[in-house]
């Protein structure tokens, strides 16, 4: 999966939540702490956190457990203290990654990933935090290639989250959407218009003059719409012609399938 490079503040992988209908919490945990306990060099801390990250874990995946909940509780707090006091007996060198698990098992999985990144990188980061929001195939890898565009987490989510309901799409649309997204020329009129396409049912030879025509391939469009014309669909070549997407499936059905 593509990512992004360099850093993030707290507040760009705070995105992730506020932008989803949906944030697993249990599922972002796991991940994160999977990508940080290797960082922490003590075997017997890193023995701790692991511990500590199974209770928490227990208690994500039965949150209406009040005893798990509690165990929960105990299990982080007693892993910040011992860190703290590593820290005052010995210094910062070697806790990074502990404080960061800390940050997580207590909820703050923005601000773990942030201090967490300069130790793991962002890729295994960005990927937890993708698959915390159970979003399609589609939707998924629509996120990760607007993440690594540069675009925003808010971005990439609120995106994907509309895109990915069109999983079932062919894969020559999807591409197609993703390039508009890309380049931000995608609108809902655009959306309606591919949809025709995607109901259309059209061969594999049908679909590569589609997408063609949608990438606006002048000698293309022009032979077809004269083909139009010489039907008597006259008002449909001069859409075709003004970019009309509406108007593509209709055409590629023009030639045999």
């Amino acid at each position: 999966m593509s990512t992004t490079t360099g850093t993030h503040p707290e507040s760009w992988w705070a995105e992730f939540e506020q932008n989803c209908e949906r944030f697993d919490a249990a599922s972002v945990t796991e991940a994160l702490g999977d990508a940080i306990l290797p960082g922490i060099p003590s075997l017997l801390l890193r023995r701790e956190g692991e511990i500590a990250t199974e209770k928490v874990l227990r208690h994500l995946n039965r949150p209406d457990s009040a005893e798990r909940a509690e165990i929960a509780a105990t299990a982080a707090e007693r892993l910040t203290g011992t860190v703290e006091r590593i820290n005052e007996r010995s210094g910062s060198e070697g806790t990074q990654a502990a404080y960061a698990l800390c940050r997580l098992l207590r909820g703050n999985w923005a601000r773990a990933a942030a201090e967490a990144e300069p130790l793991v990188g962002s890729r295994p980061l960005v990927r937890a935090f993708i698959a915390a929001l159970h979003l399609e195939p589609f939707g998924a890898e629509l996120a990760a290639r607007l993440l690594n565009a540069g675009h925003t987490p808010a971005t990439a989510v609120r995106s994907s989250l509309i895109l990915g309901r069109y999983s079932w799409w062919p894969s020559w649309l999807q591409e197609i959407v993703t390039e508009r997204v890309l380049a931000g020329t995608l609108d809902h009129d655009t959306i309606t218009a591919l949809q025709e396409c995607a109901f259309a049912e059209l061969s594999p030879t049908q679909a590569r003059m589609a997408r063609r025509l949608i990438k606006g391939e002048p000698q293309l469009v022009e032979t077809t719409a004269s083909r139009l014309e010489s039907l008597g669909e006259h008002p449909t070549a001069r859409k075709l012609r003004g970019g009309d997407v509406r108007t593509v499936a209709f055409a590629a059905r023009l030639i045999p399938v």
